[in-house]
């Protein structure tokens, strides 16, 4: 979720076929019906051989199964039980505090425009239809742009010159 930024009701959706090991990508049917492509990171991948050489065939008791996330009734993941299941690790790892898959899908594309990324560029990774629903994280970045502004501005120059 972290790393693809994907909803949890298209990680629930993902199939053997739409991970694309070669390529990096995962074919996700989006939201709407509107199909698209994410690219998956290393770290990522690494941990989806593990999972795909030694657990997955653990959990997997019904051969035909297509899904790429089994439960541990050999089934895919509905979406709220991957989102419970979400709910309940951030919970055990962070006690007191909630979360929920979408905090995965926030923190990827605010940690990516903090690093650097074009908003246009989150706005296809995340499949929203229009720039102004991608632009609301863009405000979770004031911290990136104080520290930007205090160190480029002209008057921060000055001051810094003058000492």
């Amino acid at each position: 979720l972290y790393s693809s930024a994907i909803r949890r009701s298209e990680l629930a959706r993902l199939q053997l076929r739409d991970l694309h090991r070669e390529r990096k990508t995962l074919h996700v049917a989006g939201k709407g019906g509107k199909d698209r492509i994410v690219p998956v990171g290393e770290r990522a991948l690494l941990w989806l051989d593990h999972y795909l050489a030694r657990v997955r065939p653990l959990l997997c008791v019904h051969a035909d199964e297509q899904a790429l996330f089994l439960t541990g009734y050999g089934r895919g993941f509905s979406a709220n039980s991957l989102g419970n299941l979400i709910k309940q690790n951030v919970e055990q790892a962070h006690p007191g505090r909630s979360g929920n898959c979408h905090l995965l899908r926030h923190a990827c594309a605010t940690h990516m425009l903090e690093h650097g990324a074009d908003v246009r560029i989150i706005q296809q990774l995340l499949g929203h239809a229009k720039l102004e629903t991608t632009q609301i994280y863009t405000a979770v970045s004031i911290k990136l742009l104080q520290d930007v502004h205090a160190r480029t501005h002209p008057a921060s120059q000055a001051a810094t010159d003058a000492a």
